[in-house]
């Protein structure tokens, strides 16, 4: 037990330090590039640099909001496929994300955007309640959460809300199809501070809730009826549960759109290398999707610089090779 502790804590510090340089990296790399050793001589000077610009006012929300992201969108794929036991299960396949973009799609049509500033994350969040409401309610029988149900209903849902907005865009305006098409993307570009200290905190906050749900969700790894015998009241947390991944997935969405094969991905990998109790497995799922999200947001604003390129195209190109190699190792124990 030692040894497995001394291991844990060895892995969490790696991840630490891995989440660091990558930030670090990501701060110095741009369209701009800003050497290592001056970071710190352009912090310390204070504004009215056009570094220190670029450092607090472009560079450091983007991997604040990468970090808030990344992690909740992780955490809620480790719920997820420890809750359903099932490896295919992401935070998107339950149909949060069809919820959050019919949202926006309906602010933009309508020209809500314009009125206030955060109407499209409001919108975006209202999407996803409404969504995790129905299949909530829609899985329930005789008072008792079905999980098949809830999944096969939450697929069923999520072509419903895809149908729904390619009806929109087929009938948008060309300016209006052009907001939709960017925010179904996916992007970090967040200027607004009060948003981004908003999803860090429900973001840290989601991972010490679920935190304390890491026995049961080991509990559950062994099956719905063995978790029962061992004394877990399976119906409160599984409502729990699934109400904790919905909101943080339909939160991250609302905020950034579209960014998918993070919650899909990121849990696979960990997995592999810190096995698949939850104490260590939803910390490290943590770390490394800040860690993959932060790089990737790297990636899309580089690679074609000064253009960007929308983060969820190179969370899908980097993450679909990782999973096709995942997939030719041996299947982890769920």
């Amino acid at each position: 037990m030692k040894r497995k502790i001394i291991r844990w804590i060895i892995w969490i510090a790696v991840l630490c330090v891995l989440l660091g340089g990558i930030s670090f990296f990501s701060l110095c790399i741009g369209s701009v590039g800003i050497p290592f050793n001056k970071i710190l001589k352009i912090i310390s000077a204070g504004k009215g640099t056009v570094e220190h610009s670029i450092i607090f006012d472009i560079r450091l929300p983007r991997i604040f909001l990468g970090f808030a992201v990344g992690g909740a969108l992780s955490i809620a794929g480790v719920i997820l496929q420890g809750m359903f036991r099932n490896p295919l299960v992401e935070p998107y396949t339950l149909g949060i994300s069809g919820g959050a973009a019919l949202g926006v799609c309906l602010n933009i049509i309508l020209g809500m955007r314009y009125r206030f500033i955060l109407s499209l994350p409001v919108f975006g969040f209202l999407g996803a309640v409404v969504i995790i409401l129905l299949v909530y309610f829609l899985s329930i029988k005789k008072g008792i959460l079905k999980i098949q149900g809830l999944l096969l209903t939450g697929v069923m849902i999520s072509f419903i809300a895809s149908s729904l907005i390619m009806l929109i865009m087929a009938i948008s305006r060309a300016e209006d199809l052009h907001g939709i098409i960017f925010w179904i993307m996916g992007s970090l570009e967040e200027p607004n501070w009060f948003l981004i200290k908003l999803a860090v905190s429900v973001s840290i906050l989601g991972l010490i809730a679920s935190y304390i749900f890491c026995m049961d969700l080991n509990a559950f790894s062994l099956g719905e009826e063995e978790a029962l015998h061992l004394g877990i009241n399976t119906e409160r947390t599984k409502r729990l549960l699934f109400i904790l991944a919905s909101l943080l997935t339909g939160f991250s969405v609302s905020i950034s759109g579209i960014i998918g094969f993070v919650g899909l991905v990121v849990p696979h990998f960990v997995r592999m290398f810190v096995g698949s109790d939850h104490r260590i497995l939803l910390v490290s799922s943590f770390l490394t999707g800040a860690s993959f999200l932060i790089f990737c947001d790297t990636l899309a604003r580089t690679i074609i610089s000064p253009l960007e390129l929308p983060v969820g195209v190179i969370t899908g190109i980097v993450g679909g090779i990782l999973f096709v190699y995942a997939l030719s190792k041996r299947a982890p124990a769920y």
